[in-house]
């Protein structure tokens, strides 16, 4: 049983997976992997219930396994499991759904 199956992120974060870095050589120069740039496209894995109001309701995520996502350059918290890396960011962090 893989340990991704048993995180479920609360209130209204969500785990994504980052879309792969496309590697792009441009006139023969390799590019580090220290100055490449961080995708901001990627999975949502996994997502809360939803926040809890101030009246107390919990409000309806509008976000769900398998929704590709567009986020800000430097949202989330880096996670590694099971040797992949994902992000754990809140809902408000995402900025659009993409298709």
């Amino acid at each position: 049983m893989s340990t991704l199956s048993n995180i479920k992120p609360l209130g209204d974060r969500v785990l994504v997976k980052p879309s792969e870095v496309k590697e792009t050589k441009k006139g023969g120069i390799i590019i580090p992997d220290t100055v490449k740039e961080k995708p901001m496209e990627g999975s949502v894995v996994a997502a809360g219930p939803g926040k809890i109001s101030d009246s107390g309701t919990r409000m309806a995520m509008d976000l769900k396994a398998g929704d590709k996502v567009l986020y800000g350059k430097y949202s989330g918290t880096e996670v590694k499991i099971d040797d992949v890396e994902y992000l754990i960011m809140n809902a408000d962090d995402i900025l659009a759904v993409i298709g």
